[in-house]
Formats: C-alpha cells, structure tokens, sequence
C-alpha cells in the first residue's frame, strides 16, 4: 500500500510482538476469524496479509486464500509460515490489483486502511475484484482513538499523524491517517458496498490473564479497532 510506515525495516519484530499479542493474538485476529464465519470452499483475498497469521487461520479453516502485502519482508515471513506452495505476492493496495473481476468471494483486510489517505480507489479495487454478493471484512483503528489521545484536536477533520511503539524490543513509528465515521462509511457506500455489521468487540476469552491490563481486568472490551462486514452490491 502506499504509505509512510516502512514495514520492511521492522517486519520480523513486529510479526514475532503479534502472534502472542493483546491487542492482535487474542483480540484483532479472532475478532476477524469470527467475522468470517464459515469458510470452507470460499475463495478469499487477504489484502494487506502481513507474515499470514490470518492467511493461516482461514486456510486452516477450509478457505482457498490468496494474501498480498506491499512489504516484501512480510511476504517473506508469510512464505516460511504458510510453505512455499501458498499463493502469496507482493502488490501494493494502492494501485490497480493483479487480479481479474469478480474472483473472490470474501476479501479480508487487517488494519490496513488506516495507512491510506485515499480509501475510495482501494475500495473500488477491492469491489471489483469481488464477486457480487461478496464481502469485505476489515478492521481499522477506532475513529475515537485519535481525538481521545489528542485532546483538542478535531474529530472530524482527516488527520495524518505517527505513533511510537516497541515491537519484540524494537522500535518502530507507524503513520496512520485519522478520519471520521462518516467518511469510511462514505467511502464502503461510493464503492459500492453495504454495510452488514458494524462491530466494537470484546478481546479473546482466552487471553491469558498476564496479558490483560490491570485497568482491563473485569472488562470485556475496550476501545482500540472497530470492525466492518461490507457486502458487494
């Protein structure tokens, strides 16, 4: 995808920090494993696949998957998860993809969009690709997250901004794009697409308690993505 967050220079910590993780081992993946549902026999696109862990879980899961990312060090990582054979390729979610019309029948995409300051042409990508009837499921960072962590600044103006975070002891800065709830939704309706699901969900119940903050502990959620099941018109 075209965006500021060189991944490359940071992939095998960060894929290392998420198997296990909080917020993506037992909190973003199984929240979109759930989303999918069954499965079995679909031919899935996971757009912005990373190293695979959820390539991984729908394959396991009967689905004939497909994952691109646009940082070849992920791809690398994905290939030695999910063996030489997996089809796997670098592309970025920003341009035209290699694909032909209507080969899919989902399409997955796992906090990407909010590294893009365009959505509208990704998403038409994407519906393009998808059969009709198909659906997109994704996640992103929370719309209240930005503002809440930025007092003072404007919700509902799009908003280019970086975090600072540690991966596996490595430190990284992500640059993410804010915007408004109504302007991702803009966005699914001029691509083409209704929304099905609109999910805030808890984390795992199976987190293992050492990983849930003490401000967690008896809480079933908190607020950190918020998760989309679009349907292909």
């Amino acid at each position: 995808m075209t965006q500021d967050t060189d991944y490359d220079s940071f992939a095998e910590a960060y894929s290392t920090e998420n198997e296990t993780s909080l917020i993506n081992g037992f909190y973003e993946r199984p929240a979109m494993i759930k989303l999918a549902g069954d499965v079995r026999n679909r031919r899935i696109l996971d757009a912005g696949c990373g190293s695979g862990p959820l390539t991984k879980a729908l394959r396991d899961r009967g689905a004939s998957v497909t994952g691109f990312d646009s940082s070849e060090a992920m791809i690398s990582l994905a290939r030695k998860r999910l063996g030489a054979e997996a089809d796997l390729l670098t592309a970025d979610l920003g341009q035209p993809l290699p694909f032909a019309e209507e080969t899919f029948d989902d399409v997955v995409s796992s906090l990407v969009f909010h590294y893009l300051q365009d959505w509208l042409s990704p998403l038409q990508e994407i519906r393009r690709v998808l059969r009709p009837g198909g659906r997109l499921i994704m996640s992103v960072n929370h719309p209240i997250l930005y503002p809440w962590t930025n007092p003072g600044s404007d919700y509902f103006k799009l908003t280019k901004y970086s975090d600072e975070h540690t991966f596996n002891g490595q430190p990284a800065i992500l640059t993410y794009w804010h915007r408004p709830l109504h302007e991702m939704t803009d966005a699914f309706a001029k691509a083409g697409f209704q929304i099905e699901v609109v999910s805030e969900p808890p984390f795992s119940a199976d987190a293992p308690p050492e990983l849930v903050p003490p401000q967690f502990e008896g809480r079933e959620s908190f607020l950190s993505f918020i998760f989309f099941v679009l349907r292909a018109k």
